[in-house]
């Protein structure tokens, strides 16, 4: 039976994780934790372990999957095999923030007792 060295949460991820380090050019058959189909993945740069693989090509501005959710949104286009981490992709951790604070009522600018 052969190790994975990479697998991703759900099956409809955009992106796996590497279960270790890997290095370019490496042949790899990814699973996803939950079963179903596998992505046959040819890397196109060395990813440590930890980090993420782009399971298919993302342009810049998708909004990537992972665990099944919305995890992150592409800065820069990857393609298939590519490495997935802090250079190309922003957290979507903030984005909901601000949301969250529109829809907040903004306090009055209005001067009380004339000053």
């Amino acid at each position: 039976m052969v190790a994975h060295r990479a697998l991703a949460h759900k099956s409809t991820d955009d992106v796996a994780v590497a279960v270790a380090d890997l290095k370019a050019g490496e042949e790899l058959n990814i699973q996803s934790l939950e079963g179903g189909g596998s992505h046959k993945i040819k890397l196109l740069e060395d990813v440590p372990l930890g980090h993420k693989i782009a399971l298919k090509d993302m342009p810049s501005g998708h909004v990537v999957i992972e665990y099944g959710e919305k995890v992150g949104k592409m800065t820069k286009a990857v393609k298939q095999g590519g490495y997935v981490h802090v250079h190309n992709i922003r957290t979507l951790r903030w984005d909901y923030g601000k949301q969250g604070a529109k829809s907040k009522a903004t306090p009055s600018k209005s001067k009380k007792g004339g000053k």
